[in-house]
């Protein structure tokens, strides 16, 4: 495959990424909201003390954008992905279609989730020409209370089948302005076989990364790609379809994500 990165300019990447390439960012990339169980000021209904943290999400790949970050914060008892088990019904759409709404209702649906906060745009390595739109590391504020003591994060590998960067279950900093570092890895949601194909990714993909193929690509899950397998480290890629590894591949760990409590 031509390497695409060293023959289209941040100008064309601005053309392509239009009011068709933004209209399929906000219908697959996350733009759905998820409404968790918000500490607010003061104390939650339980009388625990409310907390506020500062999040910050960077994206350590050089080829490979990210959906809008979701963070969560939880009780013990919540894990949204393990390797080595099935992925959820939230997991598999964040990871196949950047769709955030089951997460959202997992959020709802469970008391739980303490705290949820989402980022705005999508996150794109200083590399690839759609970084003169979108930033590669971006800033949340999420509320949650001393009940809601881990923080789990997800984000779609945007140029892949159904990979996603996780973190699951870590603790957030007890003191205020304590404040920790984390590493997050890739996984592959073992849902949607890897063809590495554009007609197989989300349509912004060829957007973020500045090529126009003519292929239109998917926002959907496809019956004919379906995997019934578990969640593993992610393989990364291996061009058996349109992406060049040396261009769009990655190494673990594929993002840092940097907590502090602020009050």
């Amino acid at each position: 495959m031509r390497d695409m990165t060293k023959t289209t300019t941040r100008r064309t990447v601005l053309g392509l990424t239009g009011a068709g390439a933004l209209a399929a960012l906000a219908g697959c990339l996350g733009s759905a909201s998820l409404p968790g169980q918000s500490a607010g000021n003061g104390t939650d209904g339980n009388g625990q003390s409310a907390r506020t943290y500062r999040v910050t999400v960077a994206n350590l790949t050089t080829g490979q954008p990210f959906t809008p970050p979701a963070v969560v914060a939880h009780r013990a008892s919540v894990e949204l992905f393990a390797v080595g088990d099935p992925a959820s019904d939230a997991i598999r759409e964040v990871a196949e279609n950047g769709n955030l709404g089951p997460l959202g209702e997992l959020a709802e649906e469970t008391d739980d989730v303490r705290g949820v906060a989402v980022g705005d745009t999508p996150l794109v390595p200083d590399e690839l020409p759609a970084s003169e739109m979108f930033p590669a590391a971006a800033t949340l504020e999420l509320e949650t209370d001393a009940s809601g003591a881990y923080l789990s994060f997800v984000s779609m590998l945007i140029g892949t089948n159904d990979g996603f960067a996780g973190l699951d279950t870590v603790p957030l900093p007890e003191r205020v302005n304590e404040s920790r570092s984390y590493f997050a890895a890739s996984y592959d949601a073992g849902t949607e076989v890897n063809t590495e194909a554009y007609g197989d990714m989300v349509p912004p993909a060829q957007a973020l990364y500045g090529i126009d193929s003519g292929i239109e690509g998917t926002g959907a899950s496809d019956p004919d790609l379906a995997e019934d397998g578990v969640v593993t480290p992610h393989a990364g890629i291996v061009g058996d379809g349109d992406l060049d590894p040396a261009v769009y591949g990655w190494d673990d760990p594929v993002a840092l994500v940097q907590v502090e409590r602020l009050d």
